[in-house]
């Protein structure tokens, strides 16, 4: 059992961030990582914020650490040694379930002076390696590498056994385009050559400092996105009231600005993420806000400060606005204490803040050398197919695979802002179909920014071009005028680009319903000549590994022999995906324990399932229960090869499956990715419009392997 110890040089450094950062980088590696915090040391009692926050991103169980009260008390009684042996025993509890696990120390303040000393103790005690993380400025590295060798001497100096590496985080004086926000954990945002350059300056004064002895593992810039808090986060910091929630839990706060003069010479500052400071008897600004917001402009916000808030009569021309979620306050500061006041809002992410902890967990991920940790892990460890491996996997394919996507809903803003992570990543190339004004207009409305070499097509110009040939796909069903008719929807326009070859995939459903975007693929796509239906796929990122669940939004009630064919369809996808597809056939019933025709279909398709593909592991009837856990399936299907162990499940019909995989993704808290349509010529896949651009994201990358997979089969 490996254990790496995280110990800060002092407050500020961004200790929890490289925590969750080097979990996420080892998970993304197929190991199994798990994290303690032994000791608190916040004065309140309740969950530690560390540990709850630890939970929230990897959905992972951890332990509570032990309180501060505690701490000084045992440290004032010189019960030091009974103190560790309760770290030890934290350790041990979380050590049975994980290959390796991250340890957050304790932070040096001048509170308490026994941190560094009991840091060291903890490092022997738990047989840690020790990393060492700093927050670092680019211009004055002799000032950093003192702050790491003050730190380095509790552990007998740069050259000892026990130091594993150095971790710079918030580093300040980088290149403002070096803080990207990546999806997952994605090594080639890190930065080799400004970290080279600033080895060769830390060592003027020290020299072991990055050697292959003392390597600096990530050198993570400061950035200023992730440091942002949300509307919510704001009220009780400047003793404020809600006079409109709204979406105060999903919008940030990227700038502020007082608005003081004419409301004309002030326009400019009403941009996407701006909060606007304003007196509450400026009715002026509360328009103008009410209207930016209307012109599709995501204000983080409006405070309005001093006097009184503003009456109904104002508040009911603003109901546009209010009803699109503009968060609005009222505190009785004034505008200048108002400002001084938020200035100084802490950078701590809070502990319901999951978005802006799994964002700084990729983050920081992304700048740890992979290379270091491949060396730290040794080929100890069989690799597995975490969650977070899956999405790490499924974006280097897609970047390797280099293909074409179209994207039907062009104009749509989440639409918009997934095509530009995706093309400035590399993960697709995208085409848009929008009027390409409209698209610079909600990018704009929105902050987001359009890589050059984006694709806009203009529905408008190309629609004329399909009309003949659409005909002729669909002889005897249509003629020219219906087909040109047709046309109009985007959907029907990019599935014709697909089925003309000129685009590899389609990926559509954040504002059309699932069969507005499969109609036309059934039409005009059709099946592949292997298969006689089309299916779907969802890949369900539990905590510690990934099941497929098919089919759960296609087929109302496959007979068996689609049902064998739904099977053999997702053990097909899971193998593509990285997976080593076991499939259990679902049932109420396990084996031959129940009896009826729903139970004899899913026999039967098991039966023909096995016949057709006798190199995959098939069973059923297989209650989920004896599916999915060891201790079941052992008891209720003894000589099965997949009873407790499938990763793959294949539900008998619409109503099950559907059911199902929503009671797990709302119940479990479980990240879903798909529907992903499995059975047609090319591939076409659904959102939905609840997707979330991460989603949208991941889906445009499973289309882009599909059409890979298709093109080398």
């Amino acid at each position: 059992m490996k254990t790496i110890l995280l110990v800060p040089t002092g407050e500020g450094v961004g200790l929890t961030s490289a925590c969750l950062g080097l979990v996420y980088a080892l998970e993304c590696q197929g190991v199994k990582a798990g994290f303690l915090k032994p000791f608190s040391q916040e004065l309140t009692t309740g969950a530690d914020r560390t540990t709850a926050l630890y939970h929230h991103v990897s959905k992972n169980e951890t332990v509570e650490p032990i309180s501060y009260h505690t701490i000084l008390q045992q440290l004032s009684a010189g019960e030091n040694d009974e103190l560790l042996e309760d770290a030890v025993r934290l350790h041990r509890a979380i050590a049975r379930k994980h290959d390796l696990i991250i340890v957050e120390g304790l932070v040096p303040n001048s509170r308490d002076s026994f941190a560094s000393e009991l840091n060291a103790q903890l490092a022997q005690a738990l047989d840690a390696k020790v990393i060492i993380v700093s927050n670092a400025d680019i211009n004055k590295p002799s000032a950093t590498a003192e702050k790491v060798d003050s730190q380095l001497r509790y552990f007998g100096g740069a050259s000892s056994e026990r130091t594993a590496g150095v971790l710079l985080m918030r580093t300040k004086g980088l290149p403002d385009d070096s803080a990207h926000i990546p999806v997952t954990f994605d090594p080639s945002l890190r930065l080799i050559s400004d970290t080279n350059k600033f080895i060769i300056e830390l060592q003027k004064t020290h020299p072991k400092l990055g050697s292959d002895k003392l390597p600096v593992i990530g050198l993570v810039p400061f950035s200023n996105t992730l440091s942002v808090p949300r509307m919510s986060d704001l009220a009780s910091h400047i003793q404020a009231e809600w006079i409109n929630q709204g979406d105060a839990n999903q919008r940030r706060v990227l700038h502020s600005s007082l608005i003081a003069s004419n409301i004309e010479h002030e326009l400019h500052k009403f941009v996407a993420g701006e909060l606007i400071i304003s007196a509450s008897d400026r009715i002026d600004v509360l328009l103008a806000s009410s209207l930016a917001s209307s012109n599709g402009i995501p204000l983080a916000g409006l405070v309005l400060t001093e006097h009184h808030t503003p009456n109904e009569q104002v508040l009911a021309f603003c109901q546009t606005a209010i009803k699109q979620g503009l968060p609005i306050l009222h505190t009785t500061l004034s505008t200048f204490d108002t400002a001084q006041s938020l200035a100084n809002l802490s950078n701590e992410i809070p502990v319901d803040d999951t978005e802006r902890a799994e964002q700084v967990t990729r983050f920081v991920s992304s700048h740890i050398n992979e290379e270091w940790l491949k060396v730290m892990l040794n080929g100890s460890y069989q690799p597995r197919l975490s969650p977070s491996a899956f999405r790490h996997e499924l974006v280097q394919k897609s970047i390797a695979a280099k293909k074409r996507i179209v994207l039907p809903e062009g104009d749509e803003p989440r639409t918009v802002q997934a095509a530009a992570i995706c093309q400035s990543r590399g993960i697709a190339h995208c085409i848009l179909l929008a009027k390409p004004e409209a698209v610079v207009e909600v990018a704009k409305a929105r902050g987001i920014e359009l890589p050059h070499d984006l694709e806009i097509i203009d529905p408008d110009l190309i629609r004329e071009n399909y009309v003949e040939k659409m005909v002729e796909l669909r002889k005897g069903k249509l003629n020219e005028l219906q087909a040109r008719e047709q046309l109009q929807d985007t959907v029907v326009l990019g599935t014709m680009m697909l089925a003309l070859d000129q685009v590899d995939g389609l990926v559509s459903g954040a504002i059309h319903t699932t069969a507005n975007t499969v109609r036309p693929a059934f039409q005009l796509i059709k099946t592949a000549p292997e298969y006689s239906l089309v299916s779907s796929v969802f890949f369900m990122l539990l905590p510690d590994e990934v099941y497929v669940y098919g089919d759960c939004a296609i087929n109302p009630d496959p007979n068996a022999e689609e049902l064998a064919e739904i099977a053999i369809q997702s053990a097909d996808s899971a193998k593509a995906f990285g997976l080593d597809p076991r499939i259990a056939m679902i049932s109420y019933s396990t084996g031959t324990s129940g009896a009826g025709a729903e139970v004899e279909k899913v026999a039967e398709a098991t039966r023909i399932a096995k016949e057709r593909r006798p190199d995959l592991l098939i069973d059923g009837p297989l209650q989920y229960d004896a599916a999915s856990v060891e201790s079941v399936g052992r008891s209720k299907a003894p000589d099965s090869k997949v009873a407790g162990r499938a990763n793959v499940f294949i539900f008998p019909d619409l109503n099950t499956g559907n059911t199902t995989y929503k009671a797990v993704q709302r119940s479990a808290n479980v990240v879903s990715v798909g529907p992903m349509l499995q059975g047609l010529n090319k591939p076409v896949n659904d959102l939905s419009r609840g997707a979330l651009v991460d989603d949208i994201v991941f889906t445009i990358a499973l289309t882009a392997i599909q059409a890979e997979q298709q093109t080398t089969a």
